[in-house]
């Protein structure tokens, strides 16, 4: 698919780049930061929920690139790099989704289920966070190959 001749993926992977890292952030600071706890819940489900709807959309959009592109040589081992660190940051930021959700859902509750619910919310975040920029690296060096700095 593509939007005035740009290919939907080189679009959409912007906000992906931008909301998954403002994500994991929000995330790590809701986890880490007791008395941010409540009032980041809400942009925090905002943040993760973009982020995992930018993160699915340029994953498909980008199996579609593909199959419309033959990538050979040193660019099919990029891709490959790059494909495998997408699939990692879509599964685990959909996770970081459903955890954040629960979070704020539950953010009244004390003890253990507050404690559970922080670290899976951390984990999830750096992650996100991790793979975020893991996988924006490999897509731009597929994007950037062959250009010299």
């Amino acid at each position: 698919m593509e939007i005035n001749g740009l290919p939907l993926h080189a679009l959409v992977v912007h906000a992906a780049v931008v909301f998954g890292p403002l994500a994991g952030l929000t995330g790590l600071a809701h986890a880490l930061v007791p008395r941010w706890r409540d009032r980041l819940r809400w942009p925090l489900v905002v943040a993760v929920l973009v982020a995992t709807v930018a993160i699915w959309v340029a994953y498909l959009s980008g199996e579609q690139l593909e199959e419309a592109n033959q990538y050979g040589g040193p660019l099919a081992e990029l891709l490959e790099t790059h494909e495998d660190r997408a699939g990692v940051l879509r599964l685990s930021t959909t996770g970081f989704a459903v955890v954040a959700v629960a979070s704020a859902w539950l953010h009244g509750r004390t003890g253990a289920v507050r404690v559970v619910l922080s670290v899976l919310v951390a984990a999830g975040a750096a992650l996100t966070l991790v793979y975020a920029v893991l996988t924006g690296d490999a897509g731009a060096q597929i994007a950037w190959y062959g250009t010299k700095g």
